[in-house]
């Protein structure tokens, strides 16, 4: 049936509409499950604030009350406990009273990401806790592995082409279902169940539109190969996101580009210019003395890290790491010598495509309006886990019996190959140009529909004469 285009008042060819139905049956079909495990994962992952508090309470808190001791009576017991003479990577003070200060240190027995946190009550000086944080954001273990495992399976590089190809494909999916419910909107309500449970499928789609188009750019700004290239884009158009510059030996005159604002969400991501646990000539009260420059130079948010400089050459690095709304990641660098400062890049003079890469990546990780968040990004996960098994339950009640297969085909969706020989030269044109520039754009995408196609070839070449398709 012919499709009348609300916006031209012409009718979609229908070997556009049997294209795009087709394209959204694969997509449901083989990345569904991908989809399914990154839906489920991300609900457990939007949990795990609440979760660390309570089995990470003795660490995070103590009921200790009265005046902090300096940073560096602080660090020189963690050093104690840890039996490490060096410096630490980084401190973050204690953010308010009743809270734990964390002092980090990194090690050839620790990846890029992660450091041996001690967490120090600020003022009996006890160690409340030891463990292993991961990340600028220093996520505890059990956030560690539920974020490992909904970005890569546990598997490292090879596991994040799973999420890649699920970010990649779900906003098609989106799209073409909403086209799909559009086309389809006038349905009678004389349907029968299986109707009824696709206007559901379609309506949940549509309610949840705007979040899986979200879910899906955002994933993919972390992933591998189809990242890279929106990494590349953005420094094209000058939209990396400020940081300071430690480089005291080198001019400058602003704020380096392209740091990393997903570096609390991947592997690639540790502390910025870390020391790794070598011998340093700092002091314990060195980290006062920047702490004190930092705050005088206007960081004033209650979380802050403060980085050692790696060298004599290079700057402390003071940035504020409240993530809340509102959101507060203010930098500075400071001169080691003097303390003065020597770089500083502030949230407010960010640029918007920065500021929006930002709260983009804070609202995908639940974190700009706590709990809230928290509770949309749960809804929508669930959402879209229940498409994937709508999806599934309308093709498997749809599904041709082996019996009833022959007596079918003639009413069941065409291949692609049938499809794209039934297009106009215009029309092949335009659908090889669109999919060469998405293979190009998105690599992992490029890839599965590669393999779609040649499924499809293939199952349209064994049905031939009488072509046999399964459809949802």
């Amino acid at each position: 049936m012919d499709t009348v285009s609300s916006a031209t008042g012409r009718r979609l060819p229908p070997s556009w509409v049997a294209l795009i139905t087709r394209l959204h049956f694969y997509v449901g079909l083989f990345v569904g499950p991908f989809l399914l495990v990154a839906a489920l994962s991300g609900i457990a992952y939007a949990l795990t604030p609440q979760l660390e508090n309570w089995l990470y309470q003795d660490a995070l808190t103590t009921q200790s009350r009265g005046e902090s001791q300096p940073l560096s009576r602080q660090i020189e017991a963690a050093q104690h406990v840890a039996g490490i003479a060096a410096a630490p990577a980084a401190v973050r003070p204690a953010p308010e009273p009743g809270t734990t200060t964390r002092v980090l240190f990194g090690g050839e027995a620790f990846g890029p990401s992660e450091h041996r946190a001690l967490f120090v009550d600020p003022v009996t000086l006890e160690i409340r806790g030891d463990m292993p944080v991961y990340g600028t954001s220093g996520i505890l273990p059990l956030r560690t592995a539920i974020d490992q495992f909904h970005r890569s399976l546990l598997l490292g590089d090879i596991g994040r082409l799973y999420s890649e190809l699920a970010a990649s494909w779900l906003w098609i999916a989106a799209l073409s279902g909403a086209f799909l419910w559009w086309r389809q909107r006038r349905i009678t309500r004389r349907a029968a169940g299986r109707q009824r449970l696709r206007r559901r499928h379609a309506t949940l789609g549509i309610v949840a539109l705007i979040g899986l188009l979200f879910f899906s750019a955002t994933g993919l700004t972390w992933s591998q190969w189809a990242g890279g290239n929106i990494a590349q884009l953005r420094h094209a158009w000058d939209w990396g996101t400020p940081a300071v510059s430690t480089d005291l030996a080198a001019s400058h005159s602003g704020s380096e580009r392209d740091a990393d604002p997903h570096a609390a969400h991947h592997a690639t991501a540790g502390h910025a210019g870390m020391n790794m646990a070598q011998p340093s000539p700092l002091s314990p009260g060195d980290f006062d003395h920047a702490l004190n420059a930092a705050r005088a130079a206007g960081i004033d948010a209650d979380s802050v890290e403060i980085v050692p400089p790696p060298s004599p050459r290079q700057a402390w690095t003071i940035r504020e790491v409240a993530r809340e709304w509102p959101t507060q990641v203010d930098q500075v660098a400071l001169d080691p010598q003097t303390f003065a400062v020597t770089d500083r890049a502030d949230f407010a003079t960010f640029p918007l495509a920065a500021k929006l890469t930002r709260w983009g990546i804070d609202l995908h990780m639940g974190i700009l309006f706590g709990l809230p968040n928290q509770l949309v990004l749960i809804a929508f996960a669930t959402g879209l886990a229940t498409l994937v098994c709508w999806g599934y339950a309308m093709w498997w009640r749809r599904r041709p019996s082996l019996a009833g297969a022959a007596s079918t085909s003639a009413n069941a969706p065409q291949a692609f190959t049938a499809i794209y020989r039934d297009l106009g030269t215009r029309a092949k044109l335009a659908v090889a140009a669109i999919a060469v520039a998405l293979g190009y754009s998105l690599p992992v995408m490029g890839a599965s529909l590669a393999v779609f196609v040649v499924v499809d070839w293939l199952r349209w070449r064994l049905a031939r004469p009488a072509t046999v398709v399964t459809s949802i």
